[in-house]
């Protein structure tokens, strides 16, 4: 398109939305009336036929370019509609081939960042992630912005779209995205997950079903976890209608106690010793047998339904501690997480401390866990109070995932933290990453002079124990040194953990690991 083109179609278009938008419908009969007051029943008839007809002449009811009219006030990028017309117009100009697919985004954990943001900045943040899409994709391809903080890509003529390139564009997009983003010198850290479809794998060839089809694989992205990629399969739609099924049992399963605490060990770095417990949710579903926290803390805490489900996990996982004591079982103590939406409830140190007096159990048994984003974003008296609350009486208090919600050195000393968990995403394959090493190493240096103690988690091999253990962590925990249990298998894991660390070291090769406890689905946590 040339100058003088582009001049003219942006004059045209300035035109277009004063002359056939709202304005019109005032504009318009006002001018009829005019000339009926000035000239009688012909300048009437002349106005109502001669003013659309001269419109029309001039080109200003032809169809405006995708994106011109109707776009997103945040990002200035075309809406829904202008990616369901791109791809229907790319099926029509291809038929009986498959030359279309859409890529949909949705940034992770928006309604945090929406919490913790103004919405001036969470503009900024989208309008900069809009940008950067639209950077990373050809001038053929159409960026829309959909409902909430999700983006379409529709690609346009030419690209290829087997699923070995739509992965290659998808992650192409994802590392564009997780650049930080400046807003008012502040650094603001986003990741997105994936969803896409081709023309050839959606359930019916229309614009529409091939944009709906990346939408139901980026839902089923997000329950696998922040960063993921999904391509649609048509299995993906009964996965869809089984979370809708299963968000339905949920209020129930937690009453019934279907939901039940699981069990990972702590261990030393250096000896080997167990030193705790962490307590993660497991749903013993009749039918499904074991349902992941993926799959339902999410809905749970739409729901409303946290701070019920924390009340019975906290039951039945003091329930179990008592159990061991009074069997002789040599647990040490457990530490459970709870959420920001409990940690809101100015009732919940006086509910946890009846639990104590109820089972007879001492507070500093009892770790609290509060995930690092929950304190780098919060302003909220009564989260503040609760966790100064909890360390007043007794319990521990761990800053989880450590590295991901950038909590300044002032919070960590404010909320009376005990021990930093550095998250996983750090810990897999420090052992071949020199850099890895350096973020870790710098944690753990940070950590030592505050006076902390550190637990990594995640950790999975040989190598990284023996890595994290030159370095100085305390505290190890992962599939390495065992999976999640059920309260019932911790006593036999303990006793052969026990005689493992009894064996003499030429018993077992370097690096050995006892035998894990049953298998969990999902991660460790």
């Amino acid at each position: 398109m040339t100058a003088r083109a582009a001049r003219l179609e942006a004059f045209r278009s300035r035109l277009r939305t004063l002359l056939l938008g709202p304005h019109q419908l005032a504009f318009l009969p006002a001018a009829t009336l005019a000339a009926f007051w000035l000239g009688g029943e012909t300048a009437l008839v002349a106005v109502a036929l001669v003013f659309p007809a001269l419109l029309a002449l001039a080109g200003l009811y032809a169809a405006a370019p995708l994106g011109r009219v109707g776009s997103d006030p945040a990002t200035g990028l075309p809406l829904r509609c202008a990616a369901v017309r791109a791809a229907e117009r790319q099926l029509a100009q291809s038929p009986g081939t498959h030359s279309t697919a859409a890529i949909v985004l949705g940034l992770d954990e928006f309604p945090v960042l929406a919490k913790r943001l103004d919405p001036r900045a969470i503009d900024a943040v989208l309008e900069c992630c809009g940008r950067r899409i639209v950077s990373a994709v050809r001038t053929l391809d159409l960026v829309a912005r959909l409902e909430g903080p999700r983006f379409a890509v529709v690609l346009g003529p030419g690209a290829q779209t087997d699923l070995e390139s739509l992965v290659q564009i998808s992650a192409r997009l994802q590392r564009e995205i997780e650049h930080p983003v400046i807003v008012d010198s502040a650094r603001i850290h986003v990741s997105t997950s994936v969803g896409f479809c081709n023309a050839k794998t959606a359930p019916e060839r229309s614009g529409e079903a091939v944009l709906a089809a990346a939408e139901d694989a980026l839902a089923d992205a997000l329950t696998h976890g922040a960063g993921t990629l999904r391509a649609y399969a048509p299995d993906i739609q009964r996965r869809a209608r089984a979370r809708v099924v299963l968000n339905d049992e949920l209020p129930g399963a937690i009453e019934r106690e279907e939901i039940r605490p699981w069990f990972q060990p702590q261990v030393s770095a250096l000896t080997g010793a167990v030193t705790g417990f962490e307590v993660l949710a497991r749903w013993e579903h009749a039918d499904r047998g074991i349902v992941p926290p993926a799959e339902f803390l999410e809905a749970a805490s739409g729901m409303g339904l946290m701070g019920r489900l924390g009340e019975v996990m906290l039951y039945q996982a003091l329930t179990a501690f008592r159990a061991w004591e009074a069997a002789g079982v040599p647990v040490p103590g457990i530490s459970m997480n709870f959420s920001s939406d409990e940690l809101r409830n100015p009732t919940l140190v006086e509910k946890v401390r009846w639990e104590f007096d109820r089972f007879g159990i001492a507070p500093d048994r009892l770790t609290v866990e509060v995930l690092e984003t929950v304190i780098a974003q919060t302003e909220n008296d009564t989260i503040v109070q609760n966790l100064r609350a909890f360390a007043a009486l007794g319990c521990r208090i761990d800053l989880d995932d450590f590295g991901t919600g950038h909590a300044s050195i002032t919070n960590i000393k404010r909320f009376s933290v005990n021990r930093i968990k550095i998250d996983r995403s750090f810990v897999t394959q420090l052992d071949t990453d020199p850099e890895q090493q350096k973020i870790v190493g710098a944690i753990l240096t940070m950590a030592r002079q505050l006076g902390l103690e550190t637990l990594a988690e995640g950790v999975e091999t040989p190598g990284e124990h023996r890595v994290l253990r030159s370095l100085g962590c305390d505290h190890l925990q992962g599939f390495g040194i065992a999976r999640p249990m059920q309260a019932g298998a911790v006593e036999a894991w303990l006793d052969g953990y026990r005689k493992q660390l009894e064996r003499p070291r030429s018993a077992a090769p370097p690096g050995a690991r006892p035998e894990p406890g049953p298998p969990a689905t999902g991660k460790t946590a």
